[in-house]
């Protein structure tokens, strides 16, 4: 495998991806601010129990290139979509995380499930968060307009405020990690300004109904009961009702950043799932 890489995609944008290890594909996508680097705990792990890892930075994100435009969710999944061709990718196992989520979906919707064998959409976006006349329960647009002022206000303060709620650390009781909150703002500073302030609309304007529809493979569903960047009600208690194969797994009292402050109950979950 490659390690780490590079793929010139169609419309020139580089798109940068890590490829460890060897046997069945597990790809992974990322949330927003974030970059791939915030799998990494999912990535070693699974590496070493026989798999092939694979994760990229969205455009925009992380170490990609920093285009003006495509910062939407159905550019998020042909860009996806790219990387599986290009590295060959059959029977892969797809892994999404907030906004990787909502790609994850959209590349299915997209580009169907002929190479895909299993999913996971962990604390993830679909069906849709925007509050609507029919999404009730969603959270409305005025907090997606302050994400987008405080980006462009002082998105390095924002990040390190962010953090905390993305990870539970504004609980008294939570055990707080500097460490993560320092690698959220560093993750979230290596973004182009212009990807983060589009990807808002993309991560709560699309409406995923259709996509989740489409996932005719087993599906799971994991999430925290106490997420505050997505709140479940709109998201993934709803998603299970669309998905034809769900598998629903829920965190009492966790994060959205589960990924990160579950870790070991995370990677147990997924491995159970995917070799069940």
């Amino acid at each position: 495998m490659a390690g780490s890489s590079f793929l010139k995609l169609s419309d020139g944008t580089n798109l940068f991806y890590k490829d460890w290890g060897t046997g069945q594909p597990i790809v992974f996508s990322h949330g927003w601010p974030l970059s791939s680097d915030a799998f990494e705990d999912q990535m070693i792990f699974f590496a070493s129990k026989g798999y092939r890892v694979i994760a990229h930075d969205r455009r925009g994100h992380g170490r990609s290139s920093q285009p003006w435009e495509g910062n939407n969710m159905d550019q998020y999944a042909d860009d996806l979509a790219e990387l599986v061709k290009h590295l060959g990718l059959k029977d892969a196992i797809h892994i999404g995380h907030s906004t990787g989520g909502g790609e994850v979906a959209r590349y299915i919707g997209r580009h169907g499930t002929a190479n895909v064998s299993k999913a996971a959409l962990i604390g993830a976006v679909p069906p849709l968060m925007l509050k609507t006349e029919t999404n009730t329960n969603g959270t409305p647009k005025e907090a997606f307009d302050d994400i987008r002022n405080n980006v462009l206000k002082d998105r390095s303060q924002f990040f390190k405020d962010l953090a905390s709620v993305f990870y539970g650390f504004n609980h008294d009781e939570s055990k707080k990690s500097q460490g993560l909150i320092d690698s959220f703002w560093l993750q979230g500073m290596q973004a182009s300004i212009k990807s983060l302030y589009d990807c808002v609309e993309a991560f709560s304007e699309t409406d995923q109904v259709g996509d989740l529809q489409k996932m005719d493979i087993p599906t799971l569903v994991l999430y925290g009961d106490d997420d505050q960047i997505v709140p479940p009600i709109a998201s993934s208690k709803r998603a299970v009702k669309f998905l034809p194969k769900p598998t629903e797994i829920v965190y009492p009292g966790a994060s959205h950043g589960l990924c990160s402050t579950h870790k070991d109950k995370v990677n147990e979950d997924l491995l159970r799932f995917i070799s069940s």
